[in-house]
């Protein structure tokens, strides 16, 4: 049975797979130009959206590309020529484009990536974590972390507008885990293309290379030091990162205004756009996660909760620009937060936490923090890790004992013989 059969026509609400939600909304979109590689688990994505283009759908160039270093390339180049551009990858895909990745946020290219998590190796794999996730994190782009499918659909859009404001011209990431959410069918609200196209217009580009009357340079060599020239002075590489870094602090408040306006046009909200909470009201402790992670989370709240914990959630949907201001807020009054990362900060201990720690560095009484690294690899994540992981928090926030060693949940040592 497939997406097209199974749909409330009234509603417009069509059973489709992450991978087809995202790339909808880059049909609906507009986008003008994909270029893209295939691999696992986001493939699906880039087939859907050239056969949109193929049958007449989508009017835009699909550029098939013999690696994804040179797709991301690619999309540097049509999007410096006006057009808005998008792609989508996973694990060493987005790693091969790596190179590319702090050319497009240093030259301010709105280019929206969609990324399926998945495990990097060694040892190979192809099942999902979020490790392909958070390796991107340094390179100066907007990133963002769904739960379901409708909010695959939803963020994109979200996403471009957020990309594409003149306030930001920052690349933007859409992530959502790999095969729980990109092969896995949900309904999702559609919404009529007059009412995407009123809330995201066509692009207005700050570079449009499709001029050739006049010769520009898009990211030339800079120096260490600002030159002074007749005409004016020219910025040296400082500068530039200088006003990278307060451009994507200064999103913050678009990525609001944004999720606010969507929001009011078609009835969804996720939180304050920043991250969502769920319980939250009169809880004490609180479980801070993302993607996956937080979906299981929820089935065991109200178990928690029958246990005479007063425990909510807090749900990243941002994760860079980290939302410090909000989360200090937000936090600050919490006796006890309890972390679960899907990947490793390599020599550390989860990502997650230690950021987190970092965030609420300062704050009165601060919260006591515990993480736990959880379903590497595709490793089920399971409830009973979420309440153990939560008992273990709770014992030690008893006794005092402020620690930041790095601990698992469905860790399996003991069945491995040459460990004997």
């Amino acid at each position: 049975m497939t997406q097209t059969e199974i749909q409330d026509k009234e509603k417009n609400i069509k059973i489709m797979t992450g991978n087809h939600a995202a790339a909808y909304a880059y049909m609906q979109s507009r986008v003008g130009v994909v270029s893209a590689y295939p691999i696992t688990p986001q493939s699906p994505v880039v087939e859907k959206i050239s056969e949109y283009i193929r049958d007449g759908k989508l009017k835009a160039q699909f550029l098939l590309v013999e690696s994804e270093h040179s797709a991301a390339a690619a999309c540097c180049a049509a999007s410096a020529t006006g057009s808005r551009v998008g792609t989508a990858t996973s694990a060493h895909g987005l790693m091969l484009m790596y190179e590319m990745l702090p050319w497009a946020a240093g030259t301010r290219l709105p280019i929206v990536i969609n990324l399926a998590t998945r495990s990097c190796g060694a040892p190979w794999s192809i099942w999902d974590d979020h490790s392909d996730f958070i390796a991107a994190r340094d390179v100066g782009w907007i990133q963002f972390m769904c739960e379901d499918n409708q909010e695959i659909y939803d963020t994109n859009f979200q996403a471009f507008k957020i990309a594409e404001d003149p306030r930001v011209y920052i690349p933007t990431i859409v992530a959502y885990d790999g095969y729980l959410l990109s092969h896995t069918l949900m309904p999702v609200q559609l919404e009529n293309q007059e009412d995407i196209d009123d809330f995201l217009p066509p692009l207005n580009h700050h570079i449009n290379l499709s001029d050739i009357s006049q010769v520009k340079g898009v990211g030339p060599v800079t120096t260490p030091n600002i030159i002074k020239r007749e005409e004016g002075t020219a910025p040296g590489y400082f500068e530039f990162r200088y006003a990278l870094q307060k451009a994507l602090e200064n999103s913050i408040d678009v990525i609001k205004e944004v999720h606010d306006e969507y929001a009011a046009k078609f009835g969804r909200s996720y939180g304050n756009g920043l991250f969502k909470t769920y319980k939250t009201e009169d809880a004490d402790t609180i479980i801070f996660a993302m993607g996956s992670v937080s979906a299981q989370v929820r089935t065991v709240i109200e178990k928690l909760r029958d246990e005479g914990l007063k425990i909510g959630l807090v749900t990243l949907r941002l994760f860079r620009p980290f939302p410090v201001k909000y989360l200090r807020e937000f936090l600050k009054n919490k006796k006890n937060i309890v972390v679960f990362d899907r990947a490793i900060g390599y020599g550390y201990e989860g990502v997650l936490c230690y950021e987190l720690k970092a965030a609420l560095y300062g704050v009165k009484d601060p919260p006591f923090i515990k993480g736990f690294i959880v379903g590497l690899g595709g490793r089920d994540v399971k409830g009973d890790h979420i309440i153990e992981g939560v008992h273990r928090a709770f014992d030690l926030s008893d006794k005092g004992e402020i620690t930041s060693e790095t601990e698992y949940y469905g860790l399996k040592l003991d069945e491995l013989d040459f460990l004997d």
